[in-house]
């Protein structure tokens, strides 16, 4: 970059300066989406060293899981609700794909999810997708592609039905309300595989278990998942 360049760069970035997507700090030369403290300091689970951790266990009984991984711990109004905000409300695509790289990183040597054979995010209904212009799952997806070498396949699970926020219902009220949400378009395509099936966020399970349910009922599929963070 030419010096003249540079600091018309760096000009506009006083005057517009680009937050840390995390902790809403302004960046620094060579910082991009989250600042240094922000990437090195974020509360990672590390679940992927941990195969009974907190979010397989809340599957136990209910699907049958190869693995199970969150990425962060979430907390209300903390520095993880502040960056899933940026990324699913303010159009900040580039989020989900550098968090799937970050989760790839650690996947990449785990045993239980060595052997995935696709990725599937989690969709959502036609109608968010045209107001929000993206699937945040879709994206955490790339990101967990490019790091795995694992194809992402989107438009075989489909979301048939517009549901209504989840988050003051129970866990019961949660499972009642996903039941017969999803269907598969092409089944044979998943016979025998296994399934790396990902979400943003991970709090009763509801979404992924109605998820995991009609995957399973695929001949001879095996299912794991992985989400970007876990509600404590």
């Amino acid at each position: 970059m030419k010096l003249a360049q540079r600091y018309l760069v760096d000009f506009v970035s006083l005057l517009f300066p680009e937050l840390c997507a995390a902790c809403r700090e302004s960046l620094v030369a060579n910082e991009h989406l989250l600042c240094t403290d922000c990437r090195y300091n974020l509360p990672l689970t590390n679940f992927h060293l941990q195969a009974d951790n907190i979010v397989a266990r809340q599957f136990w009984g209910k699907i049958p899981l190869e693995g199970a991984y969150a990425l962060y711990y979430f907390t209300k109004g903390g520095k993880i609700q502040n960056l899933i905000h940026q990324f699913k409300y303010k159009g900040s695509k580039q989020i989900g794909n550098l968090l799937g790289a970050i989760a790839g990183e650690q996947l990449v040597t785990n045993n239980a999810f060595k052997n995935v054979d696709v990725i599937i995010p989690v969709p959502l209904h036609k109608k968010r997708m045209q107001q929000r212009g993206y699937n945040q799952s879709a994206c955490f997806a790339e990101g967990l592609s490019d790091k795995l070498n694992i194809p992402v396949e989107e438009n075989n699970l489909v979301r048939t039905i517009a549901t209504e926020t989840q988050t003051h219902r129970s866990r019961f009220a949660r499972f009642e309300n996903m039941q017969e949400v999803f269907i598969i378009i092409n089944p044979e395509r998943l016979i025998n595989k296994h399934v790396l099936l990902v979400d943003d966020i991970v709090t009763t399970g509801s979404t992924l278990e109605a998820c995991g349910t009609q995957l399973l009922k695929i001949e001879g599929l095996k299912l794991s998942i992985a989400t970007i963070a876990y509600a404590e």
